[in-house]
């Protein structure tokens, strides 16, 4: 059954790095929204992108088709095909926009290049209720960490970023130490509800600026296993749960400060959280806090669209769409892309 064409539906496709996920936004308005994960990473103990590249493939078609019927849309009815141009893996990236490309390009319709980072941000505004502007967006995943500061859905200033490590490349590199099962971020996370965050000390990088390091942590937890280790060698199993309270509490600590830095520069009262780790259960809980002694407000996605999705990338387009930021057929992925 076809949609009445006054409306704008925007296709949307994500394949930055292991997910294929379709979405079909009606307005602004998500009405459908399907994700494939890739299992086939796990025994590699972290994404291969050669194999994401194959997975994306052989699934996008399939993701596409069942957006679509979740949506009650045809392909006719479509406004506009939107794709995540970068920051990601390149042979990801190009699955999803060559799809884009065709499918946009067949149509005749617009084609809309989306930044993967802006997208993350805009995932706070899926479902009501929506932050005001201007806000602050911590921003945390497998790949990235920084903050940014967003004046408006075309407004985007970064104002601090890792120079090493992301803190979710922490928490899997120190899962794999304690030899959990990846992805370690959700793990480290279970285990640690039982567990005393106040056990185990461990040292805080905090840079002068806004920026994050997470390096020098993970070095530290090592060598601190390691000596443990060469005394008890069941000294990870007899504590993994005050281990991964520990731990977690110590890269979350080092997130807050960013936080609460950033609010004092910038005066902002509302604060965003975007991005893989952004379910983290500690981490959702340290910024709901930041509201009990002042009239700051936070906001946080549902766990579904702080991973990787396309309804993120929708939202993100819509906005594109009505200030008619199109972009050509032959547009180019970019793995780099900046914010």
């Amino acid at each position: 059954m076809g949609i009445n064409r006054d409306h704008i539906i925007i296709l949307a496709i994500e394949t930055s790095c292991d997910d294929t996920s379709v979405a079909v936004l009606l307005d602004d308005k998500l009405v459908s929204n399907v994700v494939s994960s890739q299992i086939i990473h796990k025994q590699y103990g972290g994404v291969v992108p050669e194999l994401a590249s194959r997975e994306h493939v052989k699934n996008i078609a399939y993701v596409v088709k069942n957006a679509l019927q979740d949506s009650n849309c045809s392909t006719n009815d479509i406004s506009a095909v939107a794709f995540t141009q970068g920051p990601g893996l390149l042979g990801s990236l190009l699955v999803g926009s060559s799809y884009a490309r065709g499918f946009a390009f067949s149509l005749g319709i617009p084609l809309i290049a989306v930044n993967h980072m802006k997208a993350h941000v805009m995932a706070n505004f899926i479902e009501e209720p929506y932050p005001d502007y201007p806000l602050l967006c911590l921003t945390v995943s497998g790949g990235h960490t920084q903050i940014v500061q967003v004046s408006s859905p075309y407004d985007f200033k970064l104002l601090g970023k890792t120079l090493d490590d992301a803190v979710g490349e922490a928490f899997d590199k120190i899962a794999k130490m304690l030899t959990l099962t990846y992805p370690g971020g959700p793990v480290i996370d279970k285990y640690a509800k039982d567990g005393n965050p106040n056990t185990f000390k461990f040292p805080l990088t905090n840079l002068k600026n806004l920026n994050f390091s997470f390096s020098g942590i993970k070095t530290a937890f090592k060598y601190f296993l390691n000596k443990e280790l060469s005394n008890n060698q069941n000294f990870v199993k007899e504590n993994i749960h005050d281990l991964c309270a520990s731990i977690q509490k110590t890269l979350v600590d080092m997130l807050m400060i960013k936080v609460k830095q950033a609010i004092q520069i910038t005066g902002i009262r509302t604060i965003t959280l975007a991005g893989g780790v952004a379910s983290n259960s500690l981490l959702r809980s340290r910024i709901k806090e930041l509201e009990n002694d002042s009239d700051i407000k936070t906001f946080y996605p549902k766990p579904q669209y702080c991973t990787d999705n396309a309804a993120m990338v929708a939202k993100c387009a819509y906005y594109q769409y009505l200030n008619k930021d199109f972009a050509s057929y032959d547009t180019h992925s970019d793995p780099n892309m900046n914010i």
